[in-house]
């Protein structure tokens, strides 16, 4: 990174920069929270959407990225201001800057961003067999012909989902079959221990979810929420699911959601549980590990491995100033595939140098994230572990 410090850099011409101002009535509706932050300038919009600048994307940018911005459309060395004020963060922020298209640095003549500025080191994410998952998902989105950011983040975001096959369609055709197939409908085996416990909250079309009954304090809803992911395989499901409701009951869950069909619980985070500090959802993921022994595992990829070789694993809702401006609430995998996506996109325009799996990773790296558990480092959020 300090090598970078030390070229000449430019503003990215395939970027306009756009004062909130002077945006279209539908760009600010989209980034409507955004003006409340009195460090926010305004956007920086690709000049196209095609070859390597698909892989750019819309960004909110602060004052200080935008001065930054406007002081290098004529290239030159990083303004001493900019070291003066970021001090040690100066090198891992122009490498973010650099990384993401934001900055050009020159290069043998040639101003260049992405992984044909950056080095990529190489590294192999160690781990588990949820590391190896990951691994493997970003090895497909690699090999996948998709341009689109969005689209290649999603194919992402759902790899290790079991195939949608007629038996299950036929067994779990919507939530009412999904609840007796696990003994919450009427009459059913689990169900007072539900009613005991939780009150149901509004489904949606993906997901059934349920609260706890015992008084909590009011979450943050800016800040961290932690998530234990329960993956068993589907055909294990109705036989543990008892096991990880009384688990769930014991740790005093605050909430926890499941598929609400037979698509919902063929996708490996079918069960996701939800507490307000880390303590809390280790205890409960060994209430549940304890339970289910030797119960198969399908396993979340992007999510750091606890027990039951990727039966259990956790997770952590990005705080409200670490999502995308415009995309609401984002769950912690989406945080991550999103920019994975970004990444892979960008790589493939840098030839055969780079892989561009392994410039994803060193990506992620850049933003505090260990890729051996897909976990922020310890500094990077407020209210982690």
């Amino acid at each position: 990174m300090r090598d970078l410090l030390g070229r000449e850099l430019r503003a990215n011409p395939a970027y306009e920069l756009v004062l909130w101002d002077r945006l279209a009535p539908e760009e600010r509706r989209a980034l409507d929270r955004l003006p409340h932050d009195p460090d926010f300038y305004g956007i920086l919009r690709p000049r196209s959407t095609e070859g390597a600048s698909s892989a750019l994307g819309v960004k909110a940018v602060d004052r200080d990225t935008a001065l930054l911005f406007l002081t290098l459309r004529e290239p030159g060395p990083l303004p001493s201001y900019v070291r003066t004020t970021l001090g040690e963060a100066t090198g891992r922020t122009v490498a973010r800057l650099i990384a993401d298209g934001v900055l050009e640095v020159e290069k043998d003549g040639a101003f260049v961003w992405g992984p044909a500025a950056l080095q990529v080191k190489g590294m192999l994410p160690k781990g588990g067999r949820l590391a190896e998952l990951s691994l493997a998902a970003l090895r497909y989105g690699q090999a996948l012909a998709i341009d689109d950011p969005l689209r290649l983040s999603f194919r992402l975001y759902g790899y290790n989902r079991r195939p949608l096959t007629p038996r299950w369609r036929q067994l779990l055709p919507g939530p009412e079959a999904v609840q007796a197939h696990l003994g919450i409908g009427p009459g059913g085996a689990h169900r007072k221990l539900l009613d005991r416990t939780w009150r149901p909250s509004s489904p949606s079309e993906a997901w059934l979810s349920w609260r706890s009954r015992a008084a909590e304090p009011a979450a943050d809803p800016g800040g961290v929420t932690w998530k234990l992911y329960v993956s068993p395989a589907p055909e294990a499901l109705a036989e543990g699911f008892g096991a990880i409701l009384e688990a769930l009951a014991a740790a005093r869950a605050g909430q926890f959601k499941i598929g609400s069909g037979a698509a919902g619980l063929l996708r490996p985070d079918k069960i996701v549980a939800y507490f307000p500090t880390f303590e809390r959802l280790e205890g409960a993921a060994r209430a549940v590990e304890s339970r289910l022994a030797g119960v198969a595992a399908q396993g979340v990829p992007f999510t750091s491995e606890i027990a039951g070789d990727g039966l259990l694993s956790w997770g952590m809702d990005p705080p409200v100033t670490e999502r995308d401006p415009w995309g609401g609430r984002e769950s912690w995998r989406l945080w991550l595939t999103h920019r994975l996506a970004r990444a892979l996109i960008a790589a493939r325009g840098a030839g055969e140098e780079v892989e561009p799996w392994r410039y994803a990773v060193e990506r992620l790296c850049l933003e505090g994230i260990d890729p051996s558990s897909w976990t922020p480092a310890a500094s990077q959020w407020s209210g982690r572990r």
